[in-house]
């Protein structure tokens, strides 16, 4: 091999790198373009809420928080009613309110925490 072998293969890798590079550069200008157009339409959007886009106060007024007790609805076995029953049937909430709405209260005697074993706050 001669001279001019070694002289072609060294050009055409600083070719090979220029053309890298200068693609990295491209991409990296079109993305930057990509983000100033993104902000641009950004900032041009109208700011004002579209009607039905949020949500709005009831007439009544506003809502308060309800307390209430609520105990399960028991599911019938299958040896009650001589079959079982299907998903539909089930109903959509495991529970229902309690005909006893007043407030559990603790025993005077218990601090209140499971199983602490002490006598409480006395």
């Amino acid at each position: 091999m001669n001279a001019s072998w070694y002289e072609a293969a060294a050009a055409a890798s600083v070719l090979g790198s220029a053309v890298v590079v200068g693609g990295g550069l491209v991409i990296a200008a079109a993305l930057v373009w990509a983000v100033r157009l993104g902000i641009g339409v950004k900032r041009n959007e109208p700011r004002t809420p579209r009607s039905g886009e949020h949500p709005t106060l009831p007439e009544s007024g506003p809502v308060h928080e309800t307390h209430q007790r609520r105990e399960p609805a028991e599911v019938p076995r299958a040896e009650e009613t001589g079959r079982r029953l299907s998903p539909h049937e089930l109903g959509s909430s495991g529970s229902r309110p309690s005909a006893d709405q007043s407030r559990p209260r603790w025993d005077g005697n218990s601090g209140g925490s499971f199983g602490s074993g002490g006598p409480g706050g006395r």
